[in-house]
């Protein structure tokens, strides 16, 4: 697939889980072991519907969906859910399409990652996938308040590009994260149809 980025545009920012790599299954898979652990199950529709939110906010909706209350708390249900996720990690392949992008505009234009991942997995991705030479601003869930929709991480980036947010393409797989681009008067452009997801 051949894919430019738009007219006029001075600096480009990537989520990573599912827009440069494809650790999606991987991420379900911890989820899945994670709730079986605690009597509970989700499916991928539910992490779909969260994809681009921090581990924490997603813990927690598991426990308000299952009915966990009282019974485990968010920081052991992520703790599980890390633990397998990092048992698998390494699996993780790049996803071609959006990296070429990334390749093709490396030391041209500025590039930055906007993710609502947790630090240590992101820095472990990247390192797995070979993308970490290739950025230098990396924003994640331990770097802000607000999550996506939010558009706080990907201003950071921009600031930290130092590029007006009109002149930035962001590159996305998540619907949140999607809303987030526009909401800071990006132009967002959606990945999901460039490659073949298997979960």
């Amino acid at each position: 697939m051949q894919y430019d980025i738009q007219p006029g545009i001075k600096g480009l920012i990537f989520d990573l889980d599912g827009t440069l790599a494809d650790t999606m299954p991987y991420h379900f898979e911890g989820w899945k072991k994670a709730c079986l652990k605690y009597g509970a199950d989700i499916n991928p529709s539910f992490l779909r519907k969260h994809t681009g939110s921090p581990g924490w906010f997603i813990a927690n909706e598991i426990i308000k969906k299952c009915n966990l209350n009282g019974s485990v708390t968010i920081e052991q249900i992520l703790e599980v859910k890390l633990e397998e996720f990092f048992k698998v990690q390494h699996l993780t392949k790049p996803i071609d399409p959006v990296v070429d992008i990334v390749r093709k505009y490396h030391g041209k234009i500025p590039m930055s990652i906007g993710t609502g991942g947790h630090r240590k997995a992101v820095e472990r991705t990247l390192e797995f996938t070979g993308l970490s030479k290739y950025f230098e601003i990396i924003v994640t869930a331990n770097d802000v308040d607000n999550f996506k929709p939010h558009p706080e991480t990907f201003f950071r980036c921009a600031v930290l590009m130092n590029v007006e947010p009109a002149h930035i393409e962001v590159f996305e797989d998540g619907d949140l994260g999607l809303e987030a681009a526009r909401m800071a008067g990006m132009t967002a452009t959606d990945v999901r149809s460039w490659y073949n997801s298997n979960w």
